[in-house]
Formats: C-alpha cells, structure tokens, sequence
C-alpha cells in the first residue's frame, strides 16, 4: 500500500511538470519565422482548396436551380396551354410562337422607320414645323396661319389614306 502511494505522488509531480512546461512553450510566442510562415501557407492553401470545393458546390446546386425552374415553368407552360385550348377560351401561345409574333412586330416596326423617311413624311413634317413658325411669328393673330394648318392637315390626312391603303 505504501508504495502505491509513493508512485502516485511521483506521477502526479511529473505530469505537473509537463503540463507546466507545455502551458510554457504555448504562452511564449517564439514561433520560429519559418515554421509561421509554413503554417501561414499551409492554412491559406487549405482555405483555398475550400474556398475552390465550395465554388464548385454552389455552382453544381445554381444548375441543379435553374434546371428545376426551367422543367417546372415548361411543364406550367404546358398546363396552361393545354387548359386553355380545351376550354374553349383562349389560346396561349408556346415560346417559339411569341418569339415568332415579336419577330413580326419587329418587322413591322422596320417598315415603320423606313417609311418615316418617306418624301411624304419628310413633307408633313415640314408642313408641321411651317405652322409652329407662324404660330410664333403671329402670337396675336393666330388666325394668320390658316394657309398652313390647311397645308398641314392635308399631308396628313394623305399620309392616313397610304397607311390604310397599305393594310389592306
């Protein structure tokens, strides 16, 4: 018995002494500057292997997002379209159809700008600007301009006669 008391004590001392040492060694700061720095590098590229894993990662689950998104608006597409026609009420059109309708429209737009330039409307315009130059030169006798206005209106109405011609 007493020499288990002995050797307990022993024990005890020289684990004091090590953990006194060790808190000694951890509390002073004279980390060699070659070991800071390598383990300065080593955590960077440990933190940058992460930083790489976890790009990947949140690009990998972004696809995965609009992929779900993409499936659940062409299947809704397909709901309501199918929904539509056999209702009788309406009709929605697909997305090759809307972009068809968008492409005519800016067509028709083109045809637009390039009659615009037309003698006919270069006329009407300068008509338009004729009657705001009398206005201003007669601000007191408006009634002066009615040669222009007269002008004016006739330009366009001729400019509405073309445009109905062309739709028919």
């Amino acid at each position: 018995m007493g020499a288990g008391q002995s050797k307990a004590e022993s024990d005890e001392h020289f684990s004091e002494e090590v953990v006194n040492n060790l808190s000694d060694n951890l509390a002073s700061p004279d980390t060699p500057p070659e070991r800071q720095s390598s383990l300065d590098a080593h955590i960077r590229s440990r933190i940058q292997v992460e930083l790489a894993r976890l790009r990947e990662e949140e690009e990998h689950v972004r696809e995965e997002i609009e992929r779900a998104l993409e499936k659940e608006n062409l299947d809704r597409e397909r709901d309501m379209a199918g929904d539509e026609t056999d209702s009788g009420v309406g009709q929605v059109k697909s997305t090759t159809a809307l972009l068809g309708d968008v492409d005519e429209l800016r067509k028709q737009v083109e045809r637009f700008h390039s009659k615009k330039d037309d003698d006919d409307f270069v006329a009407a315009r300068l008509k338009s600007e004729a009657v705001v130059q009398c206005y201003k030169n007669n601000p007191s006798t408006t009634l002066d301009c009615w040669k222009q206005v007269d002008e004016f209106k006739a330009s366009v109405a001729h400019l509405e006669e073309r445009y109905v011609e062309s739709l028919r």
